[in-house]
Protein backbone atom coordinates (compact mmCIF):
# COMPACT_ATOMS: atom_id res chain seq x y z
CA UNK A 1 0.00 0.00 0.00
CA UNK A 2 1.07 3.43 -0.69
CA UNK A 3 1.52 6.31 2.03
CA UNK A 4 -0.31 8.94 2.98
CA UNK A 5 0.33 12.46 4.77
CA UNK A 6 -2.96 13.52 7.44
CA UNK A 7 -4.04 16.32 8.44
CA UNK A 8 -2.21 16.05 11.74
CA UNK A 9 0.67 16.99 9.52
CA UNK A 10 2.73 20.24 10.45
CA UNK A 11 4.30 21.12 7.75
CA UNK A 12 7.73 21.07 8.39
CA UNK A 13 8.76 19.47 5.05
CA UNK A 14 11.39 16.48 7.17
CA UNK A 15 9.53 13.71 5.13
CA UNK A 16 9.92 15.50 1.83
CA UNK A 17 13.96 14.96 0.80
CA UNK A 18 13.46 11.30 2.31
CA UNK A 19 12.20 9.95 -0.68
CA UNK A 20 14.07 8.18 -2.87
CA UNK A 21 10.86 8.20 -5.83
CA UNK A 22 10.48 12.23 -5.26
CA UNK A 23 6.15 11.42 -4.38
CA UNK A 24 6.42 14.30 -1.56
CA UNK A 25 4.95 17.23 -2.25
CA UNK A 26 4.67 20.47 -0.28
CA UNK A 27 1.01 21.53 -0.36
CA UNK A 28 -0.09 23.41 -3.18
CA UNK A 29 3.41 22.41 -5.19
CA UNK A 30 2.06 21.31 -8.67
CA UNK A 31 3.99 17.34 -9.29
CA UNK A 32 4.82 15.34 -12.58
CA UNK A 33 6.11 11.88 -12.77
CA UNK A 34 9.49 12.83 -14.15
CA UNK A 35 10.11 14.63 -11.09
CA UNK A 36 12.88 12.13 -9.56
CA UNK A 37 12.24 9.17 -11.60
CA UNK A 38 13.85 8.30 -15.63
CA UNK A 39 9.78 8.37 -17.06
CA UNK A 40 9.65 10.30 -20.04
CA UNK A 41 6.14 9.41 -21.11
CA UNK A 42 3.21 8.26 -19.32
CA UNK A 43 -0.11 6.00 -20.38
CA UNK A 44 -3.23 6.75 -19.02
CA UNK A 45 -5.80 4.17 -18.23
CA UNK A 46 -7.69 5.12 -21.66
CA UNK A 47 -4.66 4.71 -23.41
CA UNK A 48 -3.46 7.75 -24.09
CA UNK A 49 -0.40 9.22 -23.40
CA UNK A 50 1.27 11.84 -22.06
CA UNK A 51 4.72 14.02 -21.16
CA UNK A 52 6.12 12.82 -17.80
CA UNK A 53 7.30 16.66 -17.76
CA UNK A 54 3.61 17.28 -17.23
CA UNK A 55 2.63 19.54 -14.60
CA UNK A 56 -0.34 17.67 -12.27
CA UNK A 57 -2.50 19.27 -9.65
CA UNK A 58 -1.73 19.08 -6.01
CA UNK A 59 -3.18 16.46 -4.46
CA UNK A 60 -3.69 19.24 -1.07
CA UNK A 61 -3.53 22.82 -1.06
CA UNK A 62 -3.16 23.05 2.96
CA UNK A 63 -0.59 20.19 3.66
CA UNK A 64 2.66 17.60 2.67
CA UNK A 65 1.23 14.93 0.12
CA UNK A 66 2.48 11.49 -1.62
CA UNK A 67 0.86 10.98 -4.84
CA UNK A 68 0.05 7.46 -4.53
CA UNK A 69 1.32 6.57 -8.23
CA UNK A 70 4.89 7.29 -6.88
CA UNK A 71 4.84 5.73 -3.43
CA UNK A 72 6.45 2.35 -3.03
CA UNK A 73 7.00 2.55 0.74
CA UNK A 74 10.75 3.06 -0.36
CA UNK A 75 10.59 -0.83 -1.19
CA UNK A 76 13.72 -1.85 -2.80
CA UNK A 77 15.49 1.24 -1.09
CA UNK A 78 14.87 0.90 2.74
CA UNK A 79 13.69 -1.38 5.39
CA UNK A 80 10.67 0.96 5.94
CA UNK A 81 9.25 3.68 4.63
CA UNK A 82 11.51 6.85 5.41
CA UNK A 83 8.78 9.54 5.33
CA UNK A 84 7.07 7.51 8.45
CA UNK A 85 10.53 7.72 9.62
CA UNK A 86 11.60 11.45 9.69
CA UNK A 87 7.60 12.07 10.50
CA UNK A 88 7.99 14.17 13.89
CA UNK A 89 4.04 14.14 14.70
CA UNK A 90 3.72 10.88 13.00
CA UNK A 91 1.29 11.51 10.15
CA UNK A 92 2.95 9.30 7.46
CA UNK A 93 0.18 6.04 7.57
CA UNK A 94 -0.90 3.45 5.60
CA UNK A 95 -3.28 4.68 2.86
CA UNK A 96 -6.14 1.97 3.03
CA UNK A 97 -7.73 3.37 -0.10
CA UNK A 98 -4.60 2.20 -1.92
CA UNK A 99 -3.47 -1.80 -1.09
CA UNK A 100 -0.50 -3.09 -2.74
CA UNK A 101 1.92 -6.21 -2.34
CA UNK A 102 5.38 -6.06 -2.21
CA UNK A 103 5.96 -7.50 -5.65
CA UNK A 104 3.44 -4.50 -7.15
CA UNK A 105 5.58 -2.10 -4.85
CA UNK A 106 8.36 -3.65 -6.13
CA UNK A 107 7.75 -3.04 -9.72
CA UNK A 108 6.35 0.29 -9.60
CA UNK A 109 10.04 1.20 -7.98
CA UNK A 110 11.39 -0.66 -11.53
CA UNK A 111 9.06 1.04 -13.73
CA UNK A 112 9.91 4.49 -12.01
CA UNK A 113 13.11 4.04 -12.57
CA UNK A 114 13.27 2.59 -15.79
CA UNK A 115 15.10 -0.81 -13.93
CA UNK A 116 15.77 -3.92 -16.68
Amino acid sequence: MAIIITDECINCGACEPECPNTAIYEGGVEWSYAGGTALTTIEAEDGTTFDAKDKQAPVSNEFYYIVSNKCTECKGWHEEPQCAAVCPVDCCVDDPDVRESEEELLAKKAWLHQEA
